[in-house]
């Protein structure tokens, strides 16, 4: 998958981690360089976002996928903002981890690092039990996410598991 930014060309390392699939239980490093795992089966539903750069935008848009989870009774998410290194700052963000995939699994298991060795632009939601339920890698890394195509998808990744299993 070829992946724009400004006018330069970046391609996927690999496949990224498809709908349908496990995800991996992955550990980050935040800024006080303390471990902490996102990913897999941890009975909530994950929002789990990658970028190859912070900005005012970006913050923004986090501000802004808050307020619609909150407007939306959609609580206890696990929310996670993920960066390829400890070269970027990470931002504190209210209700939200903050990591750098500080031993590249996070990019090389969900197939997001980019060629740069930074992390392509996209989002996983994580169902209660630890599936991909959906995922999406923007093909141009300065334009926004579809927030409301994420929140809806986020609704229906929260309300779909009951925890039963397929017989109950």
């Amino acid at each position: 998958m070829q992946i724009i930014h400004n006018t330069t060309t970046l391609v996927l390392d690999d496949m990224p981690l498809d709908i349908g699939y496990a995800s991996e239980r992955i550990n980050l490093k935040n800024s006080a360089e303390e471990t902490f795992c996102i990913g897999g089966q941890n009975g909530a539903t994950q929002l789990l976002i990658c970028v190859a750069f912070i900005n005012e935008a970006l913050i923004a848009q986090i501000q802004e996928i808050n307020t619609l989870l909150s407007l939306n009774a959609l609580g206890g998410i696990t929310k996670a903002l993920i960066v390829a290194n400890n070269q970027h700052t990470l931002p504190v963000l209210e209700e939200w981890l903050s990591g750098y995939d500080y031993d590249e699994a996070f990019g090389d298991y969900y197939g997001v690092r980019l060629s740069n060795k930074e992390l392509a632009k996209s989002f996983f939601v994580i169902s209660k039990d630890g599936a991909v339920f959906y995922n999406e890698i923007l093909s141009n890394l300065d334009e926004p996410f579809n927030i409301d195509k994420m929140i809806v998808k986020i609704a229906a990744a929260n309300n779909c598991y009951t925890g039963k299993g397929c017989h109950g």
